[in-house]
């Protein structure tokens, strides 16, 4: 199924919900890439025993879909000078909710209570900001990408899955708000600063 060996696909089939899958993602460490830049499959993430954003959200595509659930992906990009974000997209009864794989506090799991992609998507906006400034930088979010297109061979890819970072990158982007409406923004109180400079995880693979 999928391609994926027996331990592999069993250990997708125990991650049987959101929560389930966020927690294993929890438990495994931030990639710092400290190598070199990585794009690890869903394989990889297993083999390797740790993640960054994007390849925590194809982990958790991965997992909803041998759940039966659809694979989708939402591409968060933010202004110049901050990194951009991908989340895993599930539904429940009608409601959107997320799965996140970040080291901070915040633009992390996402209950079912969204109605839309976009108010989702705006759930990450005011916490998300540059520590050093206070300066939000969430700028615009993507249409929920289902994997499917691509078909199996992001799931248990053994090289770098760079070309689907440019994949994501060419989906068509909705801005968060109007040019106008950015230009006033207010940056975070120091107190909230303080708030998103805790990580949960060490560069030499401890946590915080």
């Amino acid at each position: 199924m999928f391609g994926l060996t027996e331990k592999e696909l069993l250990l997708f089939t125990r991650l049987g919900t959101p929560s389930y899958i966020q927690d294993y993602l929890n438990r495994i460490p931030f990639n710092f890439e400290k190598g070199g830049d990585t794009h690890y499959s869903p394989r990889m993430v297993i083999k390797k025993k740790r993640a960054h954003c994007i390849e925590g959200a194809l982990f958790a595509a991965a997992a909803l879909w041998v759940s039966g659930e659809p694979p989708l992906l939402m591409d968060m990009k933010s202004a110049r000078g901050d990194d951009d974000h991908v989340i895993a997209l599930y539904k429940r009864n009608g409601y959107w909710g997320a799965i996140s794989k970040t080291n901070h506090v915040v633009l992390r799991f996402r209950d079912p209570v969204y109605k839309t992609p976009r108010e989702l998507a705006l759930s990450y906006f005011h916490e998300w900001f540059m520590n050093k400034n206070g300066k939000k930088t969430l700028r615009s979010y993507s249409r929920p990408v289902n994997m499917k297109q691509f078909g199996i061979v992001w799931v248990t890819a053994e090289k770098p899955l760079f070309w689907l970072d440019r994949k994501l990158n060419a989906v068509p982007h909705f801005p968060i708000a109007l040019s106008e409406n950015v230009k006033r923004l207010r940056r975070a109180d120091p107190i909230e600063r303080v708030a998103g400079d805790i990580t949960e995880w060490k560069r030499d693979g401890s946590r915080t």
